[in-house]
This record gives C-alpha cells, sequence and structure tokens, in this order.
C-alpha cells in the first residue's frame, strides 16, 4: 500500500507535509468526489473482505467504491500515515421507518484530534447526509455546510448528530417539497460514543449485512458520489442528481429511470466503475424514507 497511489486515485496533488486542519480538509473532499459510497460488490456475486488490503485493491487499485466499514477505514489507514492522532468510533444509525436509533452498532466514523481540538471525521454516510468538511466535535453548535447545517448534541456521553435539511425542487412538480420525518426540518442520522474502535469490532457487522435478507443494503443496490455542486445517486435503476441550493433554501432534484444496459453505463460515466462481474440491480419499494429512497 502507497499513500502516493492513494493520492492519485482522489486526485489530490497539493502539500501534505503538516497534519493540519485545511490539509485535511481538503483530502476528506477529494475522497468524497472520487470514491462512490456503494455496495454494489454484494448485487454482483463478490464477498466483501474488511481487512486494509482488500479494501484498499478494491478502491485504491480498481477504483471501486466501497460502504462504511471500507471508504473510512481506507481514511483511517492514510490520516495515519499522514501523521493525524485518528481514531476509529462506532455509530448506531436513525431508522426513520421505526422512529429509533438501532440497538446495534451499524456504523463506522473517525475522529481526529489536531491542536488539542477534536474533529468528526466521516467519508461514509452517502447520499445527502454525506458531510463535505470535518465537523468540530461540540455539542449544540450549527456547523453550515453546503449540504445543510450538521450539528451534534451530547447528552451523558451518548452523541447525536443531525441535519437541518432544504426542501427539494422538482422541476416536473410546481409546488417544492420537502421528505423530512421530523418538524422543522431536522433529520436524525446517527448516535455514536467517543470509545475507540478497532476494524476487528465491526467484523462480525460485515458478514451480518451480506446475508441478511432484512437490512436495507440487501434490498437497494446503492451507489452516491458528491460532486462540486451536490451529488449523484444510483439505487437500482433510478438515478438522481441534486445541486445543493439551487435557489434559495432549495435544492434542485433530477430523476431519471434507466433500464439496464444504462445502468452499466451510468456507473462508468458518472461513478467511473466498471464491475468485473454483472451487476443485478435491486430496489425493493414500498420502504419508508431513509438515506436512499429520498437522496
Amino acid at each position: 500500500m502507497n499513500i502516493q497511489e492513494y493520492f492519485a486515485r482522489i486526485s489530490y496533488q497539493e502539500s501534505h507535509k503538516d497534519a493540519d486542519l485545511q490539509t485535511l480538509t481538503v483530502i476528506f473532499q477529494h475522497h468524497i468526489q472520487a470514491i462512490p459510497f456503494e455496495n454494489l460488490s454484494m448485487h454482483c456475486g463478490e464477498a466483501i473482505e474488511l481487512d486494509l488490503q482488500s479494501t484498499y485493491n478494491k478502491i485504491v487499485r480498481k477504483k471501486r467504491g466501497g460502504w462504511c466499514l471500507e471508504t473510512n477505514h481506507l481514511l483511517f489507514w492514510a490520516l495515519q500515515e499522514l501523521g493525524y492522532d485518528v481514531c476509529i468510533l462506532g455509530g448506531n444509525s436513525y431508522d426513520p421507518a421505526k422512529k429509533a436509533y438501532t440497538a446495534e452498532m451499524n456504523h463506522i466514523l473517525l475522529k481526529v484530534v489536531i491542536k488539542g481540538s477534536a474533529y468528526i471525521v466521516d467519508v461514509g454516510f452517502g447520499g445527502a447526509y454525506q458531510a463535505w468538511q470535518p465537523l468540530m466535535l461540540i455539542s449544540g453548535k450549527d456547523q453550515p455546510q453546503v449540504p445543510g447545517i450538521f450539528r451534534f448534541m451530547e447528552d451523558n456521553g451518548t452523541w447525536y448528530f443531525e441535519k437541518v435539511k432544504r426542501k427539494h425542487y422538482i422541476p416536473e412538480q410546481s409546488v417544492p417539497f420537502t421528505d423530512a420525518p421530523e418538524p422543522g426540518n431536522i433529520r436524525k442520522i446517527y448516535t455514536f460514543t467517543l470509545e475507540p474502535r478497532d476494524i476487528t469490532d465491526f467484523q462480525e457487522l460485515n458478514a451480518y449485512l451480506q446475508v441478511s435478507p432484512d437490512n436495507i443494503l440487501q434490498k437497494k443496490s446503492i451507489c452516491s458520489l458528491q460532486t462540486t455542486e451536490g451529488l449523484y445517486a444510483l439505487v437500482g435503476w433510478t438515478f438522481t442528481e441534486m445541486k445543493y441550493n439551487y435557489m434559495e433554501d432549495l435544492d434542485l432534484v433530477q430523476i431519471t429511470t434507466l433500464t439496464d444496459e444504462e445502468v452499466e453505463k451510468t456507473l462508468k460515466d458518472k461513478f467511473s466503475i466498471v464491475l468485473e462481474n454483472k451487476l443485478i440491480p435491486v430496489n425493493v419499494r414500498g420502504l419508508p424514507p431513509n438515506l436512499v429512497d429520498t437522496i
């Protein structure tokens, strides 16, 4: 594994001599605009191995993406190589259908400490809940970014991560709509604690997600990538392009239904992904709103 090869993968060509916030932010942004959040392996007959060399080969050398367990693990390695004070944390994502957080840890994120200040670094959530910059680990502080306003709330050692969403503007619809499941257009994302974790703590989760028929990742083939203006998302045969703040407090959402052939072409043209095995797109309908149903 080679840090320069990783930099080439994310098109990063700037200095990295200082393990500071500015360098971290630029690497973060290059990462999310080059490496998709995707679960396509499980929909084209490929096993996902949760070891660093396998993840590196898949994302860096084969130019694929990955889910949180892969893409945040890769960034963890890269930041360690660059001398950052970084550790792995575990999170419990919010399930809008149950209006509750999952009982079991099902998300990986990173904490980076720079000059005594802690930041949450998470390149592995995907969709419209993906932050574009590291977030200060401060309770109750609004942190505006291009995708929206993010904030953490802390209660007795548990941290809650949420986002204030904008309304969506779909050209085919005359009235802007919002799919907010909460009053005030606040979307709960996940909870976490500051207990340091190891990648081995997620081995059971990695195996479970690949075989459990009930989890969302089995029911939908997903690929999303942040762009300079917003994001691309491909869920099953549905391709969505979002432009943030297209008009004041409105995000532009354009939705296209694709054929099987167009799915393959879109993966190549929009996400720079060429799969080795044939993808079987999946999108089980009738599921409640979540990060992929409503981007």
